[in-house]
């Protein structure tokens, strides 16, 4: 199966998107895909080319996407909070042939407005893709944000997406369900879980545009929402304000993009009698390595071995190590990228001989077959000869009365090696004894654990996906 196929497993007149009080049904949708891929056919768009896609969540994001790759086009999603720099360098990196965007850029190539797209004169029809074009061909590049330089562009087959989708079934989603876009659709975890996925299963989705607590909330319950993939910094606003009722048809919640905090897990099921899967994923395996079985959540846990994947953990030489023992998460299966967007320095560096993507973070077995993600490896601190896991030692600040975010982070120590620095942000009307704190955890983790510095800061910084921006800690608030 190609991926714009998915779109065919609808039933024709069963609703696919409501997008702003528009309303698109199966066929409707798979009409407007049509007049896409047949305007990109004729301002040249031919098999291998790129497109890029530069728009928020839209009904013409999901046409631009499959009409494109319906043309064996190659998809650029691309970031709407970037700069005009980081655009540029992406837009050229993957010589996309033109862009489709919702507003106008200041970069040097053919762009065309996605929300009148449909309305350009078009004199003939597309013909079908050859004989010879398969799921293994590149379908979209998706560019990941690296600690250092530029981006890299990870390319992901047709073959990938299907693969990744499909092993979304643990969902259990159905025709009957609901689910709210609401993250960005240019990042993979929201494209394969929420869009993907819902119209594999034939069901609806529900497009939010920008994202405000209230409306989403408002949009849950007079849609009567039943599927709800998020990330923790938003289930912290709707479980502030949120009232039990609101997600009363809520029947599938799951976290991703991120670590999620037990406490926050704990206060939301508290509230709203609802437990959150938690899975995880990277760019380079389509997203998703590991999803949580609906029914099955465990707490901290990101679920089990999907389907057709194989999983190692290993220590710094490569050998395997025992259940319990935390160590380097590989992945090999269906899901992982062809590889690095003319780039194959990096591609040998992720994937290796036979094929196992190093995903650079440290995860750990239990007995039950459930894995949890202990950090990344860049961000494990080495003092004194012992590691220290900075989500480990955050968690234990997230009990502390008083904290919103918190953030540990290593910083350069000419006796230790490194040390903990604890960045962190207080809730609204509280206030933190820093001298307390550390007490609380010293009691509660052991004495090489606990952080040497502390601070507090007004905002703690994000990426555009939510998460704690650890790198900006590092370059504003450390001193070399």
């Amino acid at each position: 199966m190609l991926v714009h196929e998915i779109m065919n497993r609808g039933r024709s007149n069963d609703t696919a998107i409501l997008d702003e009080g528009r309303k698109f049904t199966y066929a409707a949708a798979l009409e407007s895909i049509k007049n896409f891929r047949n305007r990109l056919y004729n301002l040249g768009v031919r098999q291998g080319d790129r497109v890029a896609i530069f728009s928020r969540n839209s009904a013409e994001f999901i046409f631009a996407y499959f009409a494109t790759t319906s043309l064996g086009a190659i998809c650029v999603p691309i970031n709407f909070q970037l700069s005009t720099r980081e655009t540029n360098f992406i837009v050229k990196n993957a010589e996309a042939k033109l862009v489709l965007t919702y507003e106008k850029l200041d970069i040097d190539v053919a762009q065309y407005d996605l929300a009148t797209f449909e309305k350009i004169p078009c004199e003939i029809d597309a013909p079908e893709l050859p004989a010879d074009f398969d799921e293994n061909s590149p379908c979209v590049i998706i560019y990941t944000s690296g600690t250092t330089g530029n981006p890299k562009g990870a390319v992901l087959s047709h073959k990938n997406l299907v693969h990744n989708t499909e092993q979304c079934k643990v969902f259990k989603c159905s025709r009957e369900c609901k689910a709210i876009c609401v993250l960005p659709m240019y990042h993979c975890f929201e494209w394969t879980c929420s869009v993907l996925n819902t119209f594999y299963c034939g069901a609806e989705a529900h497009i939010m545009r920008a994202f405000k607590p209230k409306d989403m909330i408002d949009m849950v319950r007079e849609n009567k929402i039943t599927d709800m993939i998020i990330v923790p910094s938003i289930f912290k606003l709707i479980t502030a304000m949120a009232k039990p009722e609101d997600f009363k048809t809520i029947r599938f919640a799951m976290s991703g993009g991120t670590t999620l905090p037990v406490k926050m897990v704990e206060e939301f099921t508290k509230k709203f009698g609802l437990p959150i899967a938690e899975g995880y994923g990277l760019s380079e395996a389509s997203p998703c390595v590991f999803l949580t079985t609906h029914g099955e959540e465990r707490v901290g846990s990101v679920g089990k071995i999907l389907d057709g994947e194989e999983i190692r953990i290993v220590d710094e030489n490569g050998k395997d190590l025992p259940v319990g023992e935390p160590g380097e998460l590989l992945v090999r299966g269906g899901q992982v990228m062809l590889g690095y967007w003319k780039n194959p320095t990096a591609t040998a560096e992720a994937i290796d001989a036979e094929g196992w993507l190093h995903t650079g973070d440290i995860a750990k077995e239990d007995a039950d077959g459930y894995f949890y993600i202990v950090n990344r490896i860049k961000e494990m601190i080495i003092s004194m000869g012992e590691n220290i896991y900075p989500r480990e030692v955050e968690e234990v600040v997230y009990e502390f009365p008083g904290i919103k975010d918190a953030a540990v982070v290593g910083v350069n120590d000419k006796l230790r090696g490194q040390v903990g620095a604890c960045f962190y942000e207080v809730q609204e009307g509280a206030t933190v004894d820093v001298r307390e704190l550390k007490k609380f955890l010293q009691k509660n983790l052991a004495m090489y654990k606990v952080p040497r510095e502390f601070r507090q800061i007004p905002e703690m910084p994000r990426t555009s996906t939510g998460k704690i921006s650890k790198r900006t800690i590092l370059e504003k608030f450390v001193k070399n």
